[in-house]
């Protein structure tokens, strides 16, 4: 092994991308389709790794060997999924979710860092209609699935429920990691003109519901409140655990994010960019990591932390979120005195029951 250090790394880097539950040998074996005594051999340096076998083992990993061999040159390089219209595209982009996941939590340290344009998805699947009415509009409006295109929003017409295993992971691995994320008080308006505007169109059927998806945001935004008092993420539905990862919310009121999300996984990063609205492309180039996660630390330094500290700051920012709900709901002719709900339902857990 000492002999191949470049196949050593090479290897190594592998390992890192794998979820826990898989193992390096067997999936090296499966790939080149050799024994996996063959395959424990090159992992250990004893043999040499050819050019088809590498070409085999990065197309399959989707890596680059650029980055491994530390060449020197300008690009910065990116994989992630694009939308590929297939039936099966949302599906898709929810087990994408969840791999990066299981990736960032399979790391002795981890820690996610999010710079907010919009709310992030995880905190609606907490609450059934909107976690499906946020399901119906994109894969109406923007992933421009065909059976939707005459469709109206129904929270009785369960087109979802599909889902709610996925969610139930996603959710699990989410709440396990550590998290930062970096505020505006404009974050909350893309959900809140989603809500408005096809209520106004007509494209949720009926007013109740248009009211029912409204109150469970303003039940979002008392779940995030919540956790920043706490400096905790937890399930609304379970409530506060010993074990549930620390959470720090800054916010900044000069700059309003692009959804970039970075992980620190041990001693190595990865940037995720958001494209097309839904997707994200990442990278592990060391170059582009420093210069991001310098960039977050300053942005962190000129923010100000609302999470177990700072209460008339986090008071006042989360009353100006709840106004912006409110203010629709009046243009919306909905009444903004809520009736008090039940506790909010975990759409995670109806795969449960």
């Amino acid at each position: 092994m000492d002999n191949n250090p470049l196949q050593h790394r090479f290897f190594q880097h592998l390992k890192t991308l794998l979820p826990a539950y898989k193992s390096l040998v067997d999936e090296v074996s499966d790939i080149l389709e050799i024994s996996t005594d063959s395959a424990y051999r090159r992992i250990r340096g004893e043999k040499m790794i050819n050019l088809e076998e590498i070409k085999k083992i990065s197309q399959h990993f989707k890596i680059s060997l650029d980055q491994l061999m530390n060449l020197n040159s300008d690009a910065i390089l990116f994989h992630g999924k694009l939308n590929d219209q297939s039936e099966n595209r949302f599906t898709s982009w929810l087990e994408d979710i969840l791999k990066q996941l299981e990736m960032v939590n399979k790391h002795q340290h981890k820690h996610i860092y999010f710079l907010l344009k919009d709310i992030p998805p995880f905190y609606h699947f907490y609450f059934k209609e909107l976690t499906y009415f946020k399901f119906f509009f994109w894969m109406r409006s923007i992933l421009y699935y065909e059976r939707f295109k005459n469709e109206s929003f129904d929270s009785k017409i369960n087109h979802f429920e599909q889902y709610d295993g996925l969610i139930q992971k996603i959710l699990k691995f989410y709440n396990k990691t550590p998290t930062t994320e970096i505020w505006n008080v404009e974050s909350i308006n893309t959900t809140v003109r989603q809500i408005d505007s096809y209520h106004e169109m007509g494209i949720i059927s009926n007013i109740a519901d248009s009211q029912l998806i409204y109150q469970q945001l303003l039940n979002l935004v008392d779940h995030i409140e919540k956790q920043a008092e706490l400096g905790k993420k937890f399930n609304p539905n379970c409530g506060p655990e010993p074990d549930n990862a620390p959470y720090r919310l800054l916010v900044n009121e000069f700059i309003l994010g692009d959804n970039t999300f970075m992980a620190e996984m041990d001693d190595k990063k990865i940037t995720y960019l958001n494209h097309s609205v839904l997707y994200f492309i990442g990278s592990m180039d060391p170059r582009l990591n420093d210069a991001m996660f310098g960039n977050l630390e300053n942005l962190i330094k000129k923010s100000s932390m609302i999470s177990t500290v700072g209460e008339k700051e986090r008071i006042r920012f989360f009353k100006d979120l709840r106004s912006k709900i409110y203010s629709s709901m009046t243009r919306a002719g909905l009444s903004s005195t809520l009736i008090p709900l039940e506790q909010p339902e975990d759409a995670s857990k109806t795969a449960e029951k």
